[in-house]
């Protein structure tokens, strides 16, 4: 594996170590092959806007071979790498998360995965023959995550029991749709001391699309924060998926699904490597509370906007930020 350089560690903050070898074993699992999930699936988001997904019907695999090529990648010589182009949004990154100052113990590579992606400038690298498996298992995976976030999206508004049962799921299935996939590699940092330091990986935020579709290996790192303000780790599990319900989504249901915010500790023994799946609308998308959720006089809590307008100013913020609060009414 790749160890990021000893510079990086002046910069990077330490936030307060989680106790060893604790878990939150509160997360709500929602088994996609129980009947009458839907009820379940409608209060995680509302109490957490996060779960866990298990019998997804997705290969272990399929979630194993992409793996595998994500750490051949990240195990690539610096320069190799850096042909994936500079993020910019799209491309190869390390340290730095964005552009407004944003940093941390993660390396990634940030890909369009829209109907166009392959002719991006950015994976260009992608088109070269010494990719061919690379790009075989990623397109094998965005496939299954399309097909995921479509059954999810659906399943939710059935709980909601708003028609028609694509309501949600048609804004991230569009040929144009803004959808993204996140490889994150969080190297081994030997320069932390026992088993309980962390520092950051990557920084507190909410995810803006709709919604995110998380997996990982079997290093912990993943923390979500609860909605007293504090943080809890969550134990991972590889053959699994967590779903982030997204700012756009919480703006659609008028606040009543939240999006969570969450943070990935890094630490100086084990390597992590997650994927992480974005379901967006098409750039023009308005985005504003679907009216078959509001309730008799209730009030829209954010005015209308596009989601190109939304992530543009995503864009401009730090991580931390309170993104939806400038378009609150």
């Amino acid at each position: 594996m790749v160890v990021l350089t000893s510079t990086a560690l002046e910069q990077i903050t330490l936030p307060v170590a989680p106790k060893p070898n604790t878990y939150f074993s509160g997360t709500p699992v929602i088994n996609l092959a129980q009947p009458g999930l839907e009820t379940l699936l409608v209060k995680a988001c509302e109490e957490f806007g996060f779960f866990k997904v298990t019998n997804h019907g997705i290969p272990v695999e399929l979630m194993a071979r992409l793996e595998a090529e994500v750490v051949k990648f990240f195990s690539l010589p610096q320069a190799e790498k850096d042909r994936a182009g500079t993020a910019n949004p799209f491309g190869y990154g390390n340290k730095t998360i964005g552009r407004n100052g944003d940093i941390g113990w993660v390396e990634y590579l940030l890909l369009d995965v829209t109907s166009k992606s392959m002719s991006h400038t950015s994976l260009a690298f992608l088109q070269e023959p010494s990719a061919s498996s690379l790009r075989s298992a990623l397109n094998d995976y965005v496939s299954a995550m399309r097909k995921l976030v479509r059954e999810i999206l659906e399943l939710m508004a059935e709980g909601l029991r708003i028609q028609p049962r694509d309501i949600l799921s048609k804004l991230v299935m569009d040929e144009e749709s803004d959808s993204m996939l996140r490889l994150n590699h969080y190297p081994p940092c030997p320069h932390l001391q026992g088993p309980d330091c962390s520092l950051t990986g990557f920084g507190e935020h909410t995810d803006p699309q709709i919604i995110s579709v998380l997996r990982s290996n079997n290093t912990s790192g993943l923390q979500i924060s609860l909605r007293d303000g504090s943080w809890v780790t969550v134990p991972p599990d590889q053959d699994s998926f967590f779903i982030n319900v997204g700012d756009s989504l919480q703006v659609l249901t008028n606040g009543r699904f939240r999006s969570v915010k969450h943070r990935v500790l890094a630490n100086g023994l084990k390597s992590r490597v997650s994927m992480i799946y974005f379901g967006g609308p098409t750039s023009g998308e308005k985005l504003a509370p679907l009216p078959l959720l509001m309730g008799e006089g209730e009030q829209s809590l954010y005015r209308e906007f596009t989601w190109w307008e939304y992530k543009s100013s995503a864009y401009r913020t730090r991580l931390a930020d309170n993104r939806l609060g400038q378009f609150k009414r």
